[in-house]
């Protein structure tokens, strides 16, 4: 995720890090590149082919049409990319119920605070692991122990497993008589909370937007932006350097800014700061049970927070 702090606007019309230019200036050079060879060259086909020259007014019909289908395609990328930021706030405020409940319905166990509030955050980073497809290990490792580790990490879906534990453990507390059948109803709804917006976040990473609509949009939109600036050539003429690439600065950065978030678990930078949500997490769980963090949160580098 992009962190910035406010600029003025005249240094917004300057700014590198934290754009999408560094994705596109390669393509941007290109229409460059097509733009001066179509000046160059429109005379030549002027004479040559009079009747076939291009011209502004149908490049003006595609290019609404493109805009429309480029609309379409960065909301629902955006769709995607606020629900799951919204089901990561639903597992802040399950675990923050569950810990409030552990603490306040098993007063002095620090132990049992300290065990469950463990496998919570540990449920939350793997989590994070599963959706990004990364090994959850070095970040578990300081919050389970050998034996729980080694399963989550043999496991194809690690934080239901987590969660299993989770239950596991109100069980024994109910059966030890820390807590009563309602407080472990109570628990338990919330233990519901997190399986709920886990399965979103799973469905909403396996069920990528069709590639083939991908490929369609990254067509259309370079092949629009290298054929605009030879109807722009024969209209306006050596302008075409300025307005052609600017035109296709427009439409690509659209394209690459939905396919970042269509994706919102990678470490792109438009994507969710899952590690430091995780690490969020685990530091409002540990201040309810006054036990200390394992990790610390990550820094923002080059004005990027994963």
């Amino acid at each position: 995720m992009i962190v910035r702090p406010h600029l003025h606007w005249f240094r917004l019309l300057f700014v590198w890090r934290g754009s999408v230019l560094p994705y596109i200036v390669t393509r941007l050079l290109l229409v460059s590149a097509v733009s001066v060879l179509s000046v160059l060259g429109r005379g030549w086909w002027m004479r040559i082919h009079p009747e076939s020259a291009l011209s502004i007014p149908p490049f003006t019909l595609m290019g609404i049409a493109l805009a429309i289908f480029l609309g379409f395609r960065n909301s629902v990328s955006y769709e995607r990319f606020w629900e799951a930021r919204k089901q990561w706030g639903a597992l802040l405020i399950g675990a923050r119920s569950l810990t409030r409940e552990i603490v306040s319905f098993a007063p002095g166990q620090t132990e049992l605070h300290r065990r469950f509030t463990r496998l919570l955050v540990a449920f939350v980073f793997a989590l994070k692991h599963q959706l990004r497809g990364t090994d959850p290990r070095a970040e578990l490792a300081g919050r389970l122990d050998a034996a729980t580790l080694e399963r989550v990490c043999a496991a194809r879906f690690g934080p239901s497993l987590l969660l299993l534990r989770l239950a596991e453990e109100l069980a024994a507390a109910r059966q030890a008589g820390l807590i009563s059948d309602i407080q472990q109803h109570s628990m338990d709804r919330n233990l519901n909370l997190l399986t709920e917006a886990s399965g979103a976040c799973e469905r909403i990473a396996n069920t990528p937007i069709p590639y083939t609509y991908r490929v369609l949009m990254n067509r259309t939109v370079m092949i629009y932006c290298l054929a605009l600036p030879v109807g722009l050539a024969t209209t306006i003429g050596w302008l075409t350097v300025l307005i052609g690439p600017f035109i296709a600065y427009t439409y690509l950065a659209l394209d690459v800014i939905g396919e970042q978030i269509e994706e919102p678990f990678g470490e792109e930078p438009n994507d969710l700061a899952l590690d430091a949500m995780c690490h969020g997490i685990e530091l409002t769980v540990c201040e309810l049970t006054g036990d200390a963090p394992v990790g610390t949160p990550p820094p923002v580098v080059d004005y990027v927070l994963t």
